[in-house]
């Protein structure tokens, strides 16, 4: 089938790539000229494992294409995705001004029927938002035989692990009630349901709520791990092992109940203001969405008040070591990242930052550029040089597999604050170190385990 996708993001590219890679004939259309060049290149926008791979042999094999040109995608597609993205204005509402716009453009050079598939994340009744503007344009180019069919079908792409979940996909949501545009969308997705049908058919507005609905009982579920986190600590109770024990029961299962330093990334925070605004929108209090959205934004303080907590004299003049600078692993994505606010608050306290992330160096350079007190080291034991104390804020696996004794010599204070609960408390107090997680006891070093 013939397939085009406006925009050339984490969600578009992505989508673009998985598709060619099962057949089907896709342009990608992009009005960033620099980043056109590039992917004709097989050179990713982004970073996500696989993709790049992906790329190149769909290129080579001639299935997938890259332009700036609108007209010669609109011209391709039978199936048009809008792919493009849908920043949060000042109130939190989704701005739609470019899904909207691409819907115009595409409605303005149409000259024969076409599918508009809504991938981007749209608050509900953006499809009939799209379906009122193309049914203007193409009335007002005096088109009225042509057909502008809506399609919401949201994306449940995990950065980190975008091309499996978009290749072996665990669900697929088909907004639509026309029989046309779910025909298309059959084929299209085809390949993907060979082994189990994966699809579920709804109408546009159902299918718009589905995507928010999934995002924020993740967000819910961090969010409640993270206050029983709390109050776990009061009790002097492990956490980690209540996790073991709640997740073992199939009705909760283990996903998204790991406590930590709060979630961020382009998708819940974003996502959980949308929504909350839609409910205001039609008089509903979102009492649990904002209790969420709360705890959440308490919980990116909550290292800084860890780490005041070991020095009460101050943070100033202090040097922290900070592994992990994505908001999660495999990826190099900093959006509402947890380390941003730990760093910043770090460095409004007086204090410097030596940190370090397998991926997101440039990304971290690109939003800091170069501080005095930040130091960006080659690799994760750099940072703790003549550091005080180490901050843990991503669970790259890279820092899974410690020297501990190394570690306690190289930390002034034999201070760990780890957001992401990688390590035993048992093996590092053996070792000599302070650790302290989240919603874990804290057991005091002997001194005797220190070696003279």
């Amino acid at each position: 089938m013939e397939v085009s996708v406006f925009g050339s993001g984490y969600v578009g590219l992505v989508q673009a790539a998985v598709l060619a890679d099962v057949g089907h004939q896709v342009i990608c259309v992009d009005i960033d000229d620099r980043k056109i060049v590039q992917l004709r290149q097989g050179i990713p926008s982004i970073h996500e494992p696989g993709l790049a791979a992906l790329l190149e042999e769909n290129i080579k094999a001639g299935r997938l294409h890259f332009t700036t040109q609108a007209s010669d995608a609109v011209a391709h597609g039978k199936v048009i995705f809008i792919a493009v993205g849908t920043p949060p204005n000042e109130d939190g509402s989704a701005d739609l001004q470019h899904v909207l716009s691409v819907a115009r453009q595409i409605a303005g050079m149409m000259e024969q029927d076409r599918t508009l598939v809504i991938k981007s994340t749209v608050p509900v009744g953006t499809a009939d938002k799209v379906r009122m503007e193309t049914r203007a344009t193409l009335d007002a180019r005096d088109k009225t035989h042509l057909n502008a069919y809506v399609v919401s079908n949201p994306e449940f792409l995990k950065e980190g692990s975008a091309v499996a979940d978009c290749s072996r996909p665990d669900r697929i949501i088909i907004g639509s009630q026309d029989p046309i545009a779910q025909a298309q969308m059959a084929e299209l997705y085809a390949p993907f349901n060979r082994n189990h049908e994966r699809t579920t058919y709804m109408d546009n507005r159902s299918a718009e709520l589905v995507k928010y609905a999934a995002n924020a009982m993740l967000a819910t579920r961090i969010s409640f791990m993270n206050e029983l986190a709390s109050l776990a600590e009061s009790l002097g109770v492990d956490i980690e092992a209540v996790r073991k024990g709640i997740g073992s029961d199939p009705r909760i299962g283990y996903h998204f109940i790991y406590p930590g330093c709060g979630f961020g990334g382009s998708c819940f925070p974003k996502d959980l203001k949308a929504l909350i605004h839609t409910a205001e929108e039609n008089g509903i209090e979102p009492r649990l969405l904002r209790t969420v959205t709360r705890i959440n934004d308490d919980q990116r303080q909550l290292l800084l008040h860890k780490l005041k907590a070991q020095f009460p004299e101050g943070l100033a003049g202090k040097s922290i070591a900070v592994w992990g600078l994505a908001f999660k692993p495999n990826t190099d994505d900093m959006r509402e990242a947890p380390s941003r606010y730990l760093m910043e608050a770090l460095w409004a306290e007086g204090a410097r930052v030596r940190a370090f992330d397998p991926e997101a160096m440039t990304e971290c350079r690109r939003i800091y550029g170069y501080r005095n007190d930040l130091e960006l080291c080659a690799t994760r034991d750099d940072t703790l040089q003549d550091a005080d104390a180490l901050v843990i804020c991503t669970e790259w696996k890279a820092f899974r597999v410690v020297d501990f004794d190394e570690l306690r010599k190289k930390l002034r204070a034999r201070l760990v604050i780890d957001g992401r609960n990688l390590f035993n408390p048992q093996q590092l107090a053996r070792a000599g170190l302070h650790y302290i997680g989240i919603g874990l006891p804290y057991i005091r070093p002997s001194s005797a385990s220190v070696p003279a």
